[in-house]
Formats: C-alpha cells, sequence, structure tokens
C-alpha cells in the first residue's frame, strides 16, 4: 500500500519576507545610528569632542551604554563619525548652495557669506573645527587627522574659487591664492575669538568689511 510523504517546502515568498525583515532592521539600525550621531553633534558643539563620551550620549538618546556601543565601538570612533557629519552638514550649508552662482568674484563671495551665516549660528553654540583645534593641536591620532582634513578639504575648495576668480579677470593674476585664503580663514578664526571670548561689538560687520577689504586689495584692475 502506498504511504503519503509529506514534503515540507519554503513558501515561495519566504525569501522575500526574510529580504525585507532585513531591509527593515538595517534602515532602523541607520536610523538609529543617525539619531545618535546628531545627539553626539549637539553635545560636541556644547562641550568639544573631548566632552563625548558613550554614556553621556546614552544617556540624551535614552538608550543603553551597550545599545550606543553596538554601532559605535569606541569613542573615538563617535568622536570621528561627528567630525564626518559636521563636515557634511557644513558642505550642504556652505559650499553646494555657491556652486549655483557664476564662477569668480560672485561665487567667493558666496562661499565667505554662507559661511558666515553658520559662524552667526555657531558664535552661540561653537564651531567643532574650532574647538576641535585647540583639543587635538598637539594630539596626534585619528580624531586630528579627521579634523584636519576635513578643513584641508574646506580651505582647498576656497582657493579654488581663489583661482577661478583669477581665470576670469576678477582678481589679479598675481594673486597668490594660498595668501588670500590664509587672510579670509583668519577673519573668520578672529571673528570666533572676538565674538565668544571678548564679547566685541559688531565683531559680524567687521569680519565682512575684512572681506571687502581682502578682494579689494587683489582684485584685477
Amino acid at each position: 500500500m502506498p504511504t503519503n510523504t509529506l514534503s515540507i517546502k519554503p513558501a515561495a515568498n519566504e525569501p522575500a519576507g526574510v529580504a525585507a525583515r532585513e531591509g527593515r532592521a538595517l534602515l532602523k539600525g541607520q536610523q538609529t545610528k543617525a539619531l545618535i550621531i546628531d545627539a553626539a553633534l549637539g553635545l560636541a558643539s556644547q562641550v568639544g569632542l573631548e566632552g563625548l563620551s558613550i554614556g553621556a550620549v546614552a544617556e540624551i538618546t535614552q538608550m543603553s551604554k551597550s545599545g550606543v556601543f553596538a554601532h559605535f565601538g569606541s569613542r573615538e570612533e563617535l568622536q570621528i563619525a561627528v567630525v564626518r557629519e559636521y563636515f557634511a552638514r557644513f558642505e550642504e550649508e556652505v559650499f553646494y548652495p555657491a556652486l549655483n552662482e557664476v564662477r569668480g568674484l560672485p561665487r567667493l563671495r558666496a562661499l565667505f557669506a554662507n559661511w558666515m551665516k553658520r559662524v552667526a549660528v555657531e558664535i552661540q553654540s561653537g564651531c567643532i573645527f574650532i574647538s576641535g583645534a585647540v583639543e587635538f593641536d598637539d594630539r596626534p591620532g585619528a580624531v586630528r587627522d579627521a579634523l584636519a582634513h576635513s578643513v584641508n578639504v574646506w580651505l582647498a575648495a576656497m582657493r579654488r574659487a581663489v583661482h577661478q576668480a583669477k581665470e576670469v579677470k576678477h582678481l589679479s593674476a598675481t594673486t597668490d591664492e594660498q595668501q588670500m585664503v590664509f587672510e579670509i580663514h583668519g577673519l573668520i578664526l578672529a571673528l570666533h575669538y572676538e565674538a565668544r571670548f571678548l564679547n566685541a561689538t559688531n565683531p559680524i560687520t567687521r569680519a565682512v568689511n575684512g572681506f571687502e577689504a581682502i578682494v579689494a586689495r587683489y582684485k584685477f584692475v
């Protein structure tokens, strides 16, 4: 007498279901990581990168320390992630909008104007690039490297804008690109110091006037 055997076959849609569950888990993990970085960035803007800790971020996000540690295996890894996120936001607010302007002084002015808008906010909250330079200037390592790399990428973009302004004859052909950007960068550093530490009067206006004086000195005649 023949016997009936039942073969258990996976449901046709099981692979798709597994993929969907894995996709949701991945998305949730990415969202959680982004939440942690956002909280850590907010904290670092107030207390500096050195003030970051797994415990402090866990408290802000109302997560367990092990939950935060699962996404960032060390405090240093968290600090580097904050530096990268800070720079990504800096690019979005300062660099990319300026590309809508034509090459030359319009784009250079837009870069500086956007930079100033961000500085106006950071006078209250603090700039991670500046505070990080103070904290890590004499401390070699991955965090210092991440900070220095981000700043150097930005300054290279500024030098490129100056070079383009020379090409279209908005600036003198003899303009020293590194020197001009050095002077512009110096305005930003002075602005932070005067505004946050000295509580000086009208530091933003002085920085804008300083920028225009630099442009006038290098302008093509």
